[in-house]
């Protein structure tokens, strides 16, 4: 029997006992998101930020964007030391 077939002892609520449940999984998801972002947001930013750099200076290439890339290593490996 699938979710949203009917059984011999009544009808079925299936579809809605599932989108309920769906709905409250996703209000839980949606909450530990708050607590995280509000716990390391700023932190998650930060290391976004160095990791876009990192992801420009290899763009770029050449002599300067490796002296980039390695300056930007030291302070990515500088954050996640924390």
């Amino acid at each position: 029997m699938t979710h949203d077939e009917g059984s011999d002892e009544g009808p079925s609520y299936g579809p809605w006992v599932w989108s309920a449940y769906k709905a409250y999984n996703e209000l839980l998801r949606d909450k530990i998101k708050k607590r995280f972002d509000a716990k390391e947001g700023p932190w998650m930013d930060e290391l976004a930020d160095l990791l876009v750099k990192l992801v420009d200076a290899r763009w770029e290439g050449g002599r300067q964007g490796s002296k980039n890339e390695a300056e930007i290593r030291a302070k990515l490996d500088a954050l996640l030391a924390q």
